[in-house]
């Protein structure tokens, strides 16, 4: 299966939320696809050099509908040197129905570079309209202690799993933080597909562990697949159904 069809990426509007590698996948996404917009709807890093072009407007869909390059970025705001800012739910929902013929790709949480992460109760932001959510996870993160060097908010991640703060993590663990409706299926709207993504899947001993992970994600949710990956080479390492 290759990487578009593995995570459901060509439906109109994709989210991608959790940690350990989602501003990747967004981009890896945005050269793979034909026509696609990056948007966000909290802050996300500069990222002109990912895109074609970044428009930075309040008006969206005139920017959208007189664009020729592709794939396209669009923002509201420059806050600082480093980020932009993000439109609400309801303008990226507007963009969604003027585009029409390609993915609107959106970063709807943070993590500070993270490997893992559980929302906080101001997130995902994700429109009610998104098709595809994608909830990721770093594979790297497994044995790595419970701790605010590995993990963003590590003390929700302590109450989805039954962790104390500095424990080691478990594939289980894992697996239960993407599993939630409280972490990674959080807020996703009841007709949107989800397909968790194991990142950083970068040799035989991370797959078997993000095999471990998806075991756990299907024991505790009902989604159609788990994909293991490399994002940064754009590469599915394997689809557990």
């Amino acid at each position: 299966m290759d990487l578009i069809d593995a995570l459901s990426a060509d439906a109109p509007l994709v989210c991608v939320v959790g940690a350990g590698g989602k501003k990747t996948t967004l981009y890896t996404l945005a050269n793979h696809l034909d026509r696609a917009v990056v948007t966000a709807t909290v802050r996300i890093p500069i990222f002109d050099d990912h895109v074609a072009d970044v428009q930075v407007t309040r008006d969206p869909v005139s920017a959208l509908r007189d664009n020729g390059d592709w794939p396209l970025g669009l923002v509201p705001e420059r806050e600082r040197d480093d980020r932009y800012l993000g439109y609400d739910r309801e303008t990226v929902t507007a963009i969604r129905a003027t585009l029409g013929h390609g993915p609107v790709l959106v970063k709807a949480d943070g993590a500070r570079t993270r490997l893992l992460k559980a929302p906080d109760e101001r997130e995902p932001q994700i429109p009610a309209t998104a098709d595809t959510v994608i909830p990721v996870a770093s594979a790297r993160v497994v044995g790595k202690p419970l701790s605010d060097d590995h993990v963003h908010r590590p003390e929700r991640v302590a109450e989805l799993t039954g962790l104390g703060l500095g424990d080691p993590i478990g594939p289980e663990d894992v697996g239960a933080v993407l599993a939630s409706r409280q972490g990674g299926r959080k807020r996703v709207p009841p007709d949107a597909t989800v397909v968790p993504l194991i990142n950083m899947v970068d040799d035989d001993e991370l797959a078997a562990t993000g095999r471990a992970i998806a075991e756990a994600i299907h024991d505790r949710a009902d989604v159609s697949r788990v994909v293991l990956a490399r994002m940064l080479d754009a590469d599915v390492v394997d689809v557990i159904e």
